[in-house]
């Protein structure tokens, strides 16, 4: 349940005690009266996220969901960007003023060292996402990370919530040369301040780890076909224990940790989805707004949709309160599926 239905479930509490401990708001049984219950709603609606907003004033408000993806070379970042759009073709660049960049420039740009990270990239298949790409701080030491830390410290106060960055995706590669933690990622969550901005951490080629606890699942006798069904298991429950995790988490050495971290394997692969980290980012959105943004945006998975609709939206029409009063007042059964389709841009609904 979102923080948003609980104080406003809070602020119900409230309003009936008032009701109970006021004889003056009913008759002389304590029974409220009609005038105090439509008080109530009105207070009562308000408490809840008035921000599940129909789509087309969603994207006419806040537009595009606004994701910053930082990592090193190599870390995997354009292959899970493909995932999340669902396509297997390149972003689309654009600058910041909206031109669409030739690729042919922008490669030249790069072998010359230069990177912009205010350019936006734009997958044709999902135009609903726009990434800003932060590449390792390593390629540019100092000049990298306090480029990429003003960035976030302005785009955190951006007035309008459209231009702000929604989410920071933190990548950090498990293959063979890239385990540890560089200065780079040390630097970042222990000087960077992103402000309310939510951090998730992805350990990408995670099935690297695989290769270790398979060699060491056959050192110790066991069969080939069972150390490669354990292997998955076994990685992920050593690295769950490993020295990565601790020093992320540690909050005397990292003053910033990440709200939360995925694990994502075998990106590279035929059919690879990245369901987990849809759903993890849904999750620590604190914004109903920008969390009805991103799960109506995002298209891999159905049931993510449909969850939230039940969440939030059918919780609300379900309130003990508010069901009465729809009675009373004839509120139909339209308005309840009319909120939950809010969840739903892409699908119509005869009524």
């Amino acid at each position: 349940m979102s923080t948003a239905i609980k104080s406003a479930e809070d602020s119900h509490m409230k309003l009936v005690c008032r009701a109970h401990s006021n004889r003056e708001l009913g008759d002389s049984e304590g029974r409220c009266s009609l005038s105090f219950v439509a008080r109530a709603l009105k207070e009562f609606t308000h408490c809840y996220p008035s921000s599940i907003m129909d789509p087309s004033e969603l994207r006419k408000a806040i537009e595009r969901f606004r994701i910053l993806i930082i990592g090193r070379a190599n870390a995997g970042k354009t292959t899970i960007l493909q995932r999340v759009c669902k396509t297997q073709e390149n972003p689309e660049i654009y600058n910041s003023a909206g031109e669409k960049i030739d690729p042919a420039v922008l490669m030249a740009s790069r072998e010359r060292g230069m990177h912009d990270i205010e350019n936006e990239m734009v997958f044709r298949n999902n135009p609903g996402f726009v990434f800003h790409d932060s590449r390792g701080f390593e390629a540019g030491g100092q000049f990298e990370f306090d480029k990429a830390k003003a960035f976030i410290a302005s785009r955190s106060k951006e007035r309008s919530l459209s231009d702000r960055i929604h989410v920071i995706w933190y990548c950090i590669p498990m293959d063979e040369d890239s385990r540890s933690f560089t200065e780079a990622e040390v630097k970042f969550f222990s000087q960077c301040d992103t402000g309310s901005i939510p951090v998730i951490v992805l350990f990408t080629k995670f099935d690297a780890l695989y290769d270790d606890e398979f060699a060491e699942l056959i050192s110790k006798g066991v069969s080939r076909k069972d150390a490669e069904a354990l292997a998955p298991q076994h990685a992920k429950e050593a690295f769950a224990n490993g020295p990565q995790l601790k020093l992320l988490y540690n909050h005397k050495g990292n003053q910033r940790p990440p709200k939360c971290h995925i694990c994502l394997p075998d990106m590279d692969k035929d059919g690879a989805e990245c369901g987990p980290l849809i759903e993890r980012t849904a999750e620590i959105l604190n914004d109903d707004t920008l969390k009805q943004l991103f799960v109506s945006t995002q298209r891999t998975t159905l049931e993510l949709c449909m969850r939230y609709a039940v969440e939030i939206s059918l919780v609300l029409h379900l309130d003990s309160t508010q069901a009465i009063l729809s009675r009373k007042f004839g509120k139909s059964n339209s308005q309840i599926i009319e909120d939950l389709g809010k969840w739903f841009p892409r699908t119509t609904v005869r009524l």
